[in-house]
């Protein structure tokens, strides 16, 4: 089809409708060295004629008994006759006359009158191409249609540069498209508004007008131009049922380019919609000088909706259609389309590359009505068709259904930057076997859950903002599906992500956070992986699973929460893996009621509670987790609960390490638990764990703590370097201890008083800075081939009506001696090997030095001691034989018992300075035990 177009430089030669018309050839540019050149006029021709053959160009009509056209007229009025006439670079070759005067051009080329003999017809084209100021050219230019425009530009450099004026062309585009920034159509279902000055387009209005040029118009009672192509309709139905008629692709009325011949008329001529090769541009068949390539499927048909309200209209669009909102200002907000009764707009099967954007769907049944609604929807995408929707506004009414509802098998939509808000339903529904992508859509402030994901659904959802729903922010179920990447969900009122019943979500790169109640909920037998999110925030835990869930949570930060981390129970399960978990004001991961899950790799710190709570029969299995800088106990078992904790490294805590109580039980294997403010481990209250193979170390209180009635197997750990003793057993506890190695203490080795228990065999107990073993008060281990060696007190001390069972063990290389026994102990002692010990108390007494000198106050040796009633000693003081000898010879002295003490005479906390030590110090008060440990007051709820 020969036309015109937007970008297109070449001539054409023109066909004359007449019959009997001739052809007059158009030079090619070849022929001419300028676009304009003026070519100079035989003197024997008439101004007349030379005017006319110069000037007028062919007119469409034929005759010479027209009255006298001006000069000066030609130029003003060459925008009414074809704009071939400006296209020519040179006037058509000179004929002469004939015999009678009269010129020899065709009939047709005759002109109509005879100017004035003094008009230099050259002249008039030199000033029309080069003289005429640009503004008036302008403004003759600014009357002229789209097509026109283009013709204008073929005709010189001057006429082209002029016509491709951005203003001109911004106000063309202003007054057909009305948008106020140039709307870009690089390929079917992509519209995107680009900043003029951002556009790479050397004029972005004309670029965007050559793309948008071949949609058709839905304008309300408007009345365009009267030589526009522009198809313009009243109703959307009307357009739509246009484009059916013409096949569903770009019609004629819709192409840019159409050729021209004769002045008042125009012939069209078409490519059909189906060819298999149409041209994608807008320059029309046979003519395209754009060098797009052609596309392998004809372009979808492209309708514009103006401004305005259309209520009446119920849109099933079943074919490839592009309907788009145009308008100045706010493009969604000013076009609406609302229905009262069926689906605003609903997408059929055979929709694979239709589109709807930049207009808001309404939905807005009426109260009084009967009629159901939970199949009505603004937005309803069906079986077997992948339309695209684009920035659109979408508000329902109804207290049913949802807004958007994408169902059924091959349902495939593209959902992307639109407002789903403020709806009494669900924001996006969708289910059945629908996929599709949605992606940064704004979905807000719904009556119910902002996305529902259900029946094997399986949607991809990015960047999309869910936040402020008076329910859920997404909630998958009934076997939904899904891939959720960086999504921020928050201030939902209930969960930010909901997983229920087989529903198996993928959600990586999500951001919930402040959920009114918690982040994540998975529920009746929930799956899911959820990896790599930020859950802050939340009012309620930031993880929960329960009744036979099992999610996978992994490489997830979970952090600030205003209860806990994780909160696993009632059944619950999964894979909590490579966790950040910090922060939060209960226990960073919390499992009970049954539940069993496997924790593992995650860093569990700086809790305002506790780090790991596993209570009421919780089981799992804990492994590889770094714990530690909790407020409370780095892992509580308690209530029946039998966990599993393996090479965990459990540390810093400003409380307990691992705490056993109230017949928590389970075992605790080959970890690291060091550098607490109490104990590495307490055990107490029935409480019976397998500890094996730990490192227990640094503890400011001791290293195991076992007491009022704990129990427990403690086996083949290393239990060294603590400020207390190694293991303490107190109130009744009657623990195992086999094979374990308790060596470096900063006190005891294994401390057991207030009618204390346990089994002892195999252990070797070394260089421990108080007794390798101190038993008192009432207590009565069984002490078995143990070996008590190195130590820097004595080896083992029975004392305070204290007994034990002590066999084959073997105890040497004692700094105070093997096995020191107060007065009124009598232990059973059988097969022991007590050998080279040193004796440095039976030694210093025979040397005749105060006992004080060989232990200042740190530690405790075992002989006589005595009471000074003249120096007013008190029941907490003792003094040393040899300061009963000689500091205090003559004084009215009292012997109290063999035990172990320091001598507070040596110490100068008596009265008299001591005549056989050195400087006193400040300590008033002789213990006769180790200091008792402190006992854990981690609170007991959570």
């Amino acid at each position: 089809m020969p036309s015109a177009s937007f970008s297109s430089s070449r001539s054409y030669v023109r066909r004359s409708r007449r019959k009997g018309g001739h052809r007059i050839p158009l030079p090619s540019r070849t022929q001419s060295s300028e676009p304009c050149e003026s070519v100079p006029c035989p003197n024997n021709v008439t101004g007349s004629a030379m005017a006319a053959t110069a000037c007028a160009g062919p007119s469409g009509s034929g005759g010479g008994g027209s009255p006298p056209v001006p000069a000066a007229a030609a130029a003003t009025t060459a925008g009414h006759h074809s704009p071939y006439d400006l296209r020519r670079k040179s006037p058509p070759a000179y004929h002469e006359p004939g015999p009678s005067g009269a010129c020899s051009l065709p009939a047709r080329k005759r002109p109509r009158t005879s100017l004035s003999q003094g008009v230099d017809v050259c002249n008039v084209s030199q000033y029309l191409q080069y003289e005429l100021p640009d503004e008036v050219l302008l403004c003759i230019l600014s009357h002229l249609t789209e097509r026109d425009l283009c013709r204008v530009a073929q005709v010189c450099k001057r006429f082209n540069t002029i016509a491709n004026d951005t203003e001109l062309w911004k106000s063309l585009y202003q007054s057909v498209f009305e948008y106020d920034t140039p709307l870009l159509h690089p390929a079917p279902c992509q519209f995107e508004f680009v900043a003029a000055d951002e556009c790479d387009a050397d004029n972005p209005w004309k670029e965007s007008f050559r793309q948008l040029y071949y949609g058709i118009h839905v304008r309300p009672n408007f009345r365009p131009k009267k030589d526009s192509r522009i198809k313009h309709f009243n109703t959307i139905r009307a357009s739509l049922e246009y484009v059916e008629e013409r096949g569903g692709g770009g019609g004629s009325g819709s192409g840019v380019a159409s050729s021209a011949s004769g002045s008042g008329s125009s012939s069209a001529s078409t490519a059909s919609s189906g060819a298999a090769t149409a041209c994608t541009c807008a320059c029309g068949a046979g003519a395209c000088s754009c060098r797009r390539a052609p596309a392998s499927a004809p372009q979808p048909a492209l309708v514009f909706v103006h401004a305005g309200l259309y209520q009446e209209e119920c849109l099933a669009i079943d074919t490839d259609v592009q309907l788009i909102g145009c308008a100045a200002g706010s493009v969604a907000e000013s076009v609406v389309l609302e229905r009262e009764a069926e689906s605003t707009l609903t997408f059929a099967e055979g929709a694979n590359r239709a589109y709807a954007g930049h207009m808001t769907l309404k939905f807005s049944p009426d109260a009084t009505s009967t009629m159901q609604h939970h199949k009505h929807y603004c937005l309803e995408v069906s079986d077997n068709c992948s339309p695209t929707v684009d920035h659109c506004i979408i508000r329902s009414a109804s207290v049913v259904g949802a807004a958007v509802c994408v169902s059924g098998a091959g349902a495939n939509p593209v959902i992307k930057q639109c407002d789903i808000s403020d709806c009494e339903n669900v924001g996006l529904y969708v289910t059945d076997y629908a996929q599709g992508a949605y992606q940064d859509n704004e979905i807000s402030r719904n009556a119910l859950a902002g996305i529902w994901v259900k029946n094997f659904a399986n949607p991809i959802m990015r960047r999309n903002h869910i936040h402020h729903g008076r329910d859920v922010g997404i909630f998958t179920f009934e076997n939904g599906l899904g891939y959720f990447e960086a999504n921020d969900i928050h201030n939902n009122r209930i969960a930010g992500f909901e997983v229920k019943a087989g529903a198996n979500p993928t959600v990586v790169h999500c951001e919930i956070h402040h959920g009114q109640t918690g982040g994540i909920y998975v529920h009746e037998s929930g799956l899911g992986q959820f990896i790599d999110n930020k859950i802050h925030s939340n009012n309620f835990a930031g993880v929960w699973i329960t009744s036979n869930s099992n999610p996978t949570i992994r490489r997830n930060e979970i952090y600030n929460g205003h209860q806990g981390g994780v909160y696993i129970f009632g059944e619950g399960r999964g894979l909590i893996e490579h966790n950040n978990i910090y922060g939060n004001a209960l226990a960073g991961i919390q499992i009970r009621t049954n539940s069993d899950p496997i924790v593992r790799h995650n860093k569990i710190h700086h809790g305002q509670h506790g780090g790991i709570y596993v209570h009421e029969k919780g089981q799992g299995l804990i492994e590889e987790n770094e714990v530690y800088a909790n407020t409370l106990a780095g892992v509580w078992i308690t209530t029946g609960s039998t966990p599993v904790l393996r090479r965990n490294r459990i540390h810093s805590g400003k409380q307990v390490g691992v705490y056993f109580y109230d017949n928590g039980h389970g075992k605790l294997e080959d970890n690291d638990i060091f550098n607490h403010l109490y104990s590495g481990v307490q055990i107490r209250t029935g409480s019976n764990p397998v500890i094996r193979g730990n490192k227990i170390w640094g503890g400011q209180n001791g290293g195991v703590l076992v007491y009022n009635g704990g129990l427990g197997l403690l086996e083949q750990n290393e239990i060294f370097d603590n400020a207390m003793a190694g293991v303490w057993i107190k109130t009744d506890s009657n623990p195992t201890l086999k094979r374990n190695k308790i060596f470096d203490g900063r006190d005891g080795g294994i401390c057991i008083f207030n009618g204390g228990k346990g089994i002892l065999e195999e252990n070797d107990i070394f260089r421990n800075a108080q007794a390798g073993v101190l038993i008192s008060t009432q207590s009565h281990p069984v002490l078995r081939r143990n070996r008590i060696f190195d130590g820097l007190a004595a080896g083992v001390e029975i004392t305070n009506n204290a007994t034990a069972t002590l066999e084959h063990n073997q105890i040497f290389n004692n700094r105070f001696g093997g096995l020191c026994l107060a007065s009124g102990v009598s232990p059973l002692v059988r097969g022991n090997k007590i050998f080279s010990n040193q004796d440095a108390v039976e030694k210093a007494v025979g040397g005749g030095q105060c006992l004080y000198k060989i232990s200042s106050y740190t530690s405790f040796p075992m002989h006589d001691f005595y009471r000074c009633q003249t120096c007013n000693t008190t029941d907490r003081n003792a003094i040393c034989v040899n300061c009963i000898k000689t500091c205090h010879s003559g004084h009215d002295v009292e012997f109290i018992r063999h035990d172990r003490f320091f001598c507070d005479c040596g110490a100068g906390t008596l009265s008299n300075q001591c005549q056989l030590q050195g400087e006193p110090t400040q300590d008033t008060d002789t213990l006769y035990d180790s200091a008792a440990p402190m006992e854990s007051h981690t609170l007991m709820v959570n």
